[in-house]
C-alpha cells in the first residue's frame, strides 16, 4: 500500500472508531505498519487530537525505532506498544487501541469478558488482561506485546483494549465486535442479577 493510501485509511477508520465510541474525547490511537521504497515504516495518530478530527497533518511516519521521519506533530504517546507488538508479529499490519466504554467498564472490574462466535476461531473462551501498568510506560508496552504474541485482541486492565489486525480495518472491525460483546455482556449481567 502507498504512503497516501496508508495515510488516508487511517484518517477514514480514525472517524470510523471515534464514531462507533471507540475512542471518546482525544483517547484512543491507530497505526499501521507499511513499506516505502523497501523500508519498513509506521504511520500512527499524533498526540492529543480527537480522533474524528485527524486529518492528513495529523498522522506521523516513523521508523520501527521510533524515530519521526515525517510530520512535525508529537507521535501518539503509545508508539512504543505499537512498535512492541509489530516486532513481535509479522503477520500483523493495523492497530487500534481504543477506551470504549464496556470493554473498558470490564477492564476495571473482576469479571472475565467471554469470547462469543462471530469474529474468528474462539481459542481461548475469555479476552485475556493484560496487568496495570501507566499509560505510555515502557511496562505497558513490553507487556501488551508479549501477551499479543499469540493474540489479537487484549484488554488492559483499569485501561481500555488492543485490538490489532492483517491491516486497519480488521483491527477496527475486531475492536469494534470486542465492544459490542462487552456491551452485550453486561445487559446479561444486569438482566440475570435483577429479580
Amino acid at each position: 500500500m502507498h504512503k497516501n493510501e496508508v495515510i488516508d485509511e487511517i484518517i477514514a477508520i480514525s472517524h470510523y472508531i471515534y464514531l462507533k465510541n471507540l475512542v471518546p474525547g482525544k483517547s484512543g490511537n491507530v497505526s499501521v505498519r507499511f513499506k516505502d521504497d523497501g523500508t519498513q515504516k509506521v504511520a500512527i495518530t499524533r498526540s492529543g487530537i480527537s480522533k474524528i478530527n485527524v486529518g492528513k497533518e495529523d498522522v506521523i511516519i516513523i521508523g520501527t525505532d521510533g524515530n519521526v521521519l515525517e510530520g512535525n506533530k508529537k507521535p501518539s504517546s503509545e508508539t512504543f506498544l505499537h512498535l512492541s507488538i509489530y516486532k513481535n508479529r509479522d503477520d500483523i499490519n493495523g492497530i487500534v487501541h481504543g477506551h470504549p466504554p464496556y470493554t473498558t467498564g470490564f477492564s476495571m472490574s473482576d469479571k472475565p469478558l467471554k469470547r462469543l462466535e462471530g469474529f474468528d476461531e474462539i481459542k481461548n473462551p475469555f479476552i485475556p488482561y493484560v496487568k496495570y501498568s501507566p499509560p505510555g510506560s515502557d511496562e505497558l508496552a513490553n507487556d501488551t506485546a508479549e501477551m499479543m504474541k499469540k493474540e489479537d485482541v487484549v484488554i488492559l486492565k483499569n485501561h481500555g483494549l488492543v485490538a490489532a489486525g492483517f491491516n486497519l480495518e480488521e483491527a477496527a472491525l475486531l475492536a469494534e465486535f470486542i465492544e459490542n460483546v462487552a456491551k452485550t455482556q453486561f445487559i446479561s449481567h444486569t438482566l440475570n442479577s435483577s429479580d
